[in-house]
């Protein structure tokens, strides 16, 4: 046994053990990805940080306040709004009155934002087709619903917590 890790493998059930792995490749398989789709953007002027924040305002049906693309995205609302301010520098979106919170502003997509977000997409496209090279569609599927499980579940142990603060 690991003295300086006493709770190793011995103490996980198969499936734990083999999820321990799975976190260990997907924390690796993370920063490659923000690193390549940095590389990918970057001469749009984004960053896969601001790519992300722009997809999700895209994928948002209405406009919304930074909490909700936040909670949307996964991230704190702080780190999004130093993003949503970075982007409005940059003329990429800009900030609606709202009417249901007279502080909490609804951010939208500039006309340059448009073309900077359809541009990245035009880049996206070829970049996925070539990762999704060699994998079947019924493996990515079943990749995807495991990680969607796993989300489920830890946005609900989140909550839990949340709920006890």
């Amino acid at each position: 046994m690991d003295e300086t890790f006493p709770m190793t493998r011995e103490h996980h059930t198969p499936a734990g053990a083999r999820l321990s792995s799975l976190m260990l490749d997907f924390f690796k398989v993370n920063s490659l990805l923000l690193a390549s789709g940095d590389r990918l953007v970057a001469g749009l002027g984004l960053t896969s940080a601001r790519w992300q924040v722009l997809g999700t305002i895209v994928a948002s049906r209405r406009p919304q306040p930074v909490a909700w693309l936040a909670r949307d995205i996964g991230a704190s609302r702080q780190n999004v709004q130093r993003i949503v301010n970075d982007l409005e520098r940059d003329g990429l979106v800009t900030f609606e009155p709202n009417p249901h919170h007279r502080r909490a502003h609804l951010v939208t997509l500039t006309e340059t934002g448009r073309t900077i977000m359809q541009a990245a997409m035009t880049l996206q496209a070829p970049w996925a087709n070539g990762l999704a090279e060699g994998l079947s569609v019924e493996d990515i599927t079943v990749v995807h619903k495991a990680i969607l499980l796993l989300r489920r579940k830890l946005e609900s142990a989140a909550g839990k917590v949340d709920a006890d603060d």
